[in-house]
């Protein structure tokens, strides 16, 4: 089946109405058929709904969908993209253990990893996203987690998804791959070896900026990889508040059900069903807006690269980019979303830049159908200092710009006057 015919249909039996869109179930809790009932769905004799902080119909609709479009075995939905990140790590290691991670992230994610993660006793340690040789040195017997983006926000590097899973196969840690600005309409990172996949729901799945949403998918077959791995001992012993179940024993897919029985029932990140159902309807037109982003970007990057003022232009689609091999590789047709970023002189430029132009947001946000431009060297990255700054891909000149869907003529055209105002 197509994958934009699997974005319309996958996971959605008709309801007893017939209804041809999925319904909203807005409701807190399930009424059992009798204590038998109940007793077995807490045992997992039976799968059911129980309670909404666990699992829901509607959002049960978008994880199969999401989870069956990026061709992973299962889902889990979750309150936001940072929650969907923390579980990820915090379902694989534990104090004492640590995760070795790309140093060209998301500006929330370098927090999580570099700050808010020692105070769980977990160590991060950080490699250059183009250079996949430094994992190695990094890796030691509490290594429980590779982590880095497909397509880095905002210095746009496209990962070596191969060279980097390859390593993690070598030694039998978990890969966890931020998808959230390719997107699986146009990168599948479970094709080249990766194991977990999370995403920022808020961004490119809902289209519009309407709800704050994550999501995590494991792949096909990971349960292999965790049994009797000596790393994830957890999926392999009995779990004391789950009734004495061993994860790797059921005949469900291990990593997305320790997430959703431990750290979901017991940290309640949980999405609103109204927010998976307006994921859904994002899912549903995914792919032909990622192509419409795509194309405007790569000809706001071409006329970026030709303009004197533009020190540099970092978008995968250019053929002058270092990344564009990468993206060839690793993304549908070379496409290369809407996120680009570009460099100027200093932090005076940028800023005159950004508040020159018209058309463009100042907002933090990316993924919208309106096209949205940010510095992220004094909002989303303003907590890291120079020298991380420089090492994350983030100098004080750049200027991250999230390609809407307005006419890409007029997008040019404000960008010009801006760039020379």
């Amino acid at each position: 089946m197509d994958l934009q015919t699997k974005a319309l249909h996958f996971g959605y039996e008709k309801d007893t109405q017939g209804t041809m869109a999925v319904p909203l179930y807005m409701s807190t809790a399930y009424e059992f058929r009798d204590i038998e009932h109940a007793a077995n769905l807490f045992a997992l004799k039976e799968l059911g709904n129980i309670y909404t902080r666990l699992n829901n119909p509607t959002t049960d609709v978008f994880e199969k969908r999401f989870a069956e479009i990026e061709g992973g075995e299962a889902a889990l939905a979750t309150a936001s993209g940072m929650s969907a990140i923390f579980y990820a790590i915090a379902n694989a290691a534990e104090a004492g253990d640590n995760i070795v991670c790309a140093s060209q992230l998301y500006g929330g994610s370098l927090t999580l990893n570099s700050h808010t993660l020692k105070r769980f006793g977990i160590e991060s340690r950080f490699f250059d996203v183009q250079n996949p040789s430094e994992i190695e040195t990094l890796i030691d017997e509490k290594t429980k987690v590779i982590f880095f983006e497909s397509l880095t926000n905002p210095s746009i590097d496209v990962a070596d998804i191969e060279a980097i899973t390859a390593i993690a196969n070598k030694h039998g840690i978990l890969t966890v791959v931020d998808n959230t600005v390719a997107t699986p309409v146009l990168c599948r990172p479970f094709e080249y070896g990766a194991d977990i996949t999370v995403h920022s729901a808020s961004k490119y799945t809902t289209g519009q900026g309407l709800a704050i949403g994550g999501i995590l998918v494991e792949r096909k077959g990971l349960v292999e990889k965790l049994k009797a791995n000596p790393r994830y001992a957890h999926f392999n012993e009995p779990d004391e508040s789950y009734h004495g179940l061993v994860y790797v024993d059921l005949p469900l897919p291990p990593f997305t059900l320790r997430a959703r029985l431990s750290l979901l029932r017991d940290l309640g990140a949980t999405v609103s069903p109204f927010n998976s159902w307006l994921f859904i309807q994002g899912l549903e037109h995914l792919s032909l807006r990622m192509r419409e982003h795509s194309k405007n970007a790569l000809e706001l990057a071409t006329f970026l690269e030709s303009h004197p003022k533009v020190k540099k232009v970092n978008y995968p689609g250019l053929k002058s980019n270092a990344n564009y091999a990468n993206a060839q590789k690793y993304f549908d047709e070379g496409a290369s979303s809407g996120l680009l970023s570009f460099e100027v002189d200093s932090l005076e430029v940028a800023t005159k830049i950004v508040d020159a132009t018209e058309l463009y947001s100042l907002v933090v946000n990316i993924g919208d159908s309106k096209s949205i431009i940010t510095h992220p060297a004094s909002t989303t990255h303003q907590q890291l200092s120079s020298d991380e700054l420089i090492a994350c891909g983030v100098p004080q000149g750049l200027i991250r710009i999230s390609c809407g869907l307005e006419s890409s003529e007029d997008l040019i055209a404000d960008m010009k006057q801006a760039l020379e105002n």
